[in-house]
């Protein structure tokens, strides 16, 4: 029987693969796949904007070696860092509610 933790991981790795590879090579995400994977995966973190070249600035940010694709270790900087950021936002939710 796994662990949560492991639950979580394994989750991570059937989405990413889920995504990649529907396009050139697949072990990487193309700005479409990316799209379609933060469309249908993370549904509140695009709700509410508005800006059409969000995807582009996240590829971007996220495509370190430049190939105009994201590999698995780039998605995953993606998912750690909107995890920290909830993380966060959780923290500061606390804080308000004690005073």
């Amino acid at each position: 029987m796994s662990t949560p933790l492991e639950d979580a991981m394994d989750s991570l790795i059937r989405i990413f693969h889920h995504y990649s590879g529907k396009e050139g090579d697949r072990y990487k995400l193309s700005k479409g796949e990316l799209k379609e994977l933060l469309t249908s995966e993370l549904t509140d973190f695009l709700s509410g904007e508005k800006d059409p070249l969000l995807v582009d600035k996240i590829m971007k940010d996220l495509d370190s070696n430049k190939d105009n694709e994201v590999d698995f270790n780039e998605f995953v900087i993606l998912v750690a860092a909107l995890t920290v950021a909830c993380n966060d936002f959780f923290e500061e939710q606390l804080k308000r509610e004690e005073f």
